[in-house]
């Protein structure tokens, strides 16, 4: 056997060295980016994990079994306050949002939602899940109807049959790809393809940043959409509920109630005009301890709002849409871009009904 010896000159020795010196440089840089990493990620897994005890609102009827979870599976669902279809409509939940059950009544199911309110769902509305399948659902190929409305075909032609219409934030899980259509199934198990280019990849969406220009687009796509006691979705809203669609929009679960809102955030002195920027929410009502109406800034005195429709008003006594009745009554402004994940408002991507949060 010959032996094989490298000889090093001065030269090659030296450059050996600086090799070194660079991947030494290189493995003390990603040590301290990796602290620097792990020590922003601690306050978002604190976020996480106390999300998930406040949530913990309500004890599951002992009867329910282990299907204590659920999915919705229409493009839209109603939330009532009381089991009937003739009672108050207090929300509604779009496609594919996770929902904790809590008791049977009659073909009726009340529901806690992901924002902390609770309502009855008539049944052919929810596909019941254990916690076990719930969990797989997190892990699953998800993707986002990210339109203002569309349908799933049943066929990869527009031309074909109709299983479901959408709204925009409907969540659908992927089986398959075909040319510019995904296969897709519903929660409730219904199949059936989507134009591709109508969706957003689970985790593009939830990783993006919150824009507020992309917040109050979305407002201002609903305009002269009509005001519904209730309302949540595309279909028709009320004053908050326009406030949750534009939030979500950015993947941003934020409470449901005007009231609610206006203790999120961070206050705004709305008494100098200049103070506000575009995505602040007003917030008007007789008096600061009773809120009854909510509307996103646009700038230069103009809010986006629903009542009677989705319309802009101004808080300008100048301007020819001056609203006086709001103007008068606007009690305060919140801005909330920079207070995600705090109480009250919650990134999806830091959602423990929605995600597996991985430090």
């Amino acid at each position: 056997m010959t032996a094989n010896y490298v000889i090093f000159t001065p030269q090659s020795e030296l450059t050996m060295k600086n090799k070194i010196a660079k991947i030494s440089f290189f493995i003390v840089l990603l040590f301290f980016s990796s602290m620097q990493t792990m020590a922003q990620d601690e306050p978002l897994k604190a976020f996480y994990l106390n999300l998930q005890d406040e949530l913990d609102l309500f004890t599951p009827d002992s009867t329910l079994g282990d299907k204590i979870w659920g999915l919705t599976t229409l493009s839209v669902s109603n939330l009532r306050a009381r089991p009937m279809h003739s009672s108050e409509l207090v929300s509604q939940t779009t496609m594919g949002t996770p929902v904790k059950v809590i008791e049977l009544s009659e073909g009726w199911i009340r529901v806690q939602t992901p924002d902390g309110y609770n309502g009855w769902i008539d049944e052919s509305g929810l596909k019941r899940l254990s916690a076990e399948e719930i969990e797989v659902w997190k892990s699953s190929n998800r993707y986002l109807f990210n339109r203002i409305s569309g349908y799933v075909y049943s066929a990869p032609n527009p031309k074909s049959q109709i299983i479901s219409d959408l709204v925009l934030d409907d969540i659908v899980v992927v089986e398959d790809t075909k040319s510019s259509y995904l296969k897709i199934h519903t929660p409730d198990g219904r199949r059936g393809y989507v134009r591709k280019k109508e969706c957003i990849r689970w985790a593009d969406w939830i990783d993006k940043k919150p824009d507020s220009k992309e917040l109050l687009s979305l407002a201002l796509k609903m305009l002269g959409s009509p005001y519904l006691w209730g309302g949540t979705s595309i279909k028709a809203v009320d004053c908050s509920g326009l406030v949750k669609i534009a939030a979500l929009s950015q993947a941003i679960v934020i409470e449901r109630d005007a009231s609610q809102q206006e203790q999120c955030g961070d206050s705004v002195d709305f008494r100098n005009r200049n103070n506000l920027q575009p995505g602040d929410l007003l917030f008007f009502g007789p008096s600061p301890q009773k809120i009854i109406h909510v509307g996103i800034y646009l700038g230069n005195g103009e809010y986006v709002h629903s009542s009677g429709y989705v319309r802009i008003n101004s808080i300008d006594p100048t301007a020819q849409h001056y609203n006086l009745t709001a103007a008068k009554n606007l009690q305060s402004a919140r801005r909330i871009m920079n207070s995600l994940n705090t109480e009250g408002i919650a990134q999806v991507k830091y959602h423990p009904w929605y995600n597996h949060y991985i430090p």
